[in-house]
């Protein structure tokens, strides 16, 4: 087991007075049998009456209510957790999925079906088929979880890390055109092409520890899921080329990776605001 203290400041400053409307605030890790909250703190000035619940993909969400005009607002957690999936590789695949291609069983397709049709007209675009059968030729017969290896290692190698401060996520067919972009954006690449093969993926939004020189430190991080029947929903990481471990703590997941930002609202008044945030992930194992 290990474990870390995740602190996240998020600051909006105003041209001027303004009203706050509600902000809604995904902070809190996924708890489950790989992850455990020890303690967790969220202070917002101005106060906000907060309201909790879980949405449709069972994160856990915050509703910040303001009654108070601002020409600042400021968003503090900082919270513990005890992480134990030490071991990424240690799983099993059920034998009717060991190799690709295979197909769901009905039962889990139903469930599964909106992660497995990505509803992207970019998706059938030449450049975007082109990079699929460079990756995977029809008839091919490989392990499962070497293909999909090969496409988190061929995104970790073929698209430049650019941290992109902007809001959104660029399109699978922008990414790899540009060659560039940040971790969500190979992280949706990374699903696109997933569920071009047919495979159920969904986003990731959430937190990485990682050396204080690595570019991805100080900020939140993206990666992608894909449902491997008998492992379940297994991380790829294609910004690091990695499976999702024991560094990765998720916050929220999505069929579509613009439902999760960590914080997401508005405000009247004077047009105009900065923001600034800080993450830090530290090991207090």
């Amino acid at each position: 087991m290990r474990r870390y203290r995740i602190t996240h400041e998020t600051t909006y400053a105003y041209s001027g007075l303004v009203q706050l409307h509600p902000h809604t605030l995904r902070l809190r890790p996924r708890e489950g049998h790989e992850l455990r909250i020890e303690s967790s703190k969220l202070e917002i000035f101005p106060s906000a009456t907060q309201r909790w619940h879980r949405d449709v993909e069972g994160n856990s969400v915050s509703i910040a209510s303001f009654s108070d005009q601002a020409r600042r607002l400021r968003i503090y957690s900082e919270i513990l957790i005890q992480k134990y999936d030490l071991i990424p590789y240690d799983f099993l695949v059920a034998d009717y999925a060991v190799d690709y291609p295979f197909n769901y069983l009905d039962e889990d397709r139903v469930l599964l079906s909106p992660y497995i049709n990505s509803g992207m007209d970019e998706t059938n675009s030449f450049h975007f088929m082109n990079w699929i059968s460079e990756l995977w030729r029809h008839g091919e017969r490989i392990p499962t979880i070497n293909l999909l290896l090969r496409l988190n290692q061929r995104i970790f190698h073929t698209i430049a890390y650019h941290r992109r401060e902007e809001e959104g996520v660029q399109s699978a067919e922008s990414t790899l055109f540009l060659n560039t972009g940040s971790c969500r954006d190979s992280a949706n690449l990374f699903m696109a092409s997933a569920r071009k093969l047919g495979f159920a993926a969904r986003f990731v939004s959430g937190y990485i520890h990682t050396n204080c020189m690595s570019a991805q430190s100080g900020s939140t991080h993206a990666w992608a899921e894909v449902f491997i029947p008998g492992a379940g929903w297994k991380g790829f990481d294609p910004t690091r080329g990695s499976i999702a471990g024991a560094e990765h703590i998720a916050v929220a997941v999505a069929r579509l990776p613009e439902s999760i930002p960590p914080i997401a609202g508005s405000f009247f008044g004077v047009p105009g605001s900065s923001m600034e945030v800080n993450v830090e992930v530290s090991d207090i194992t």
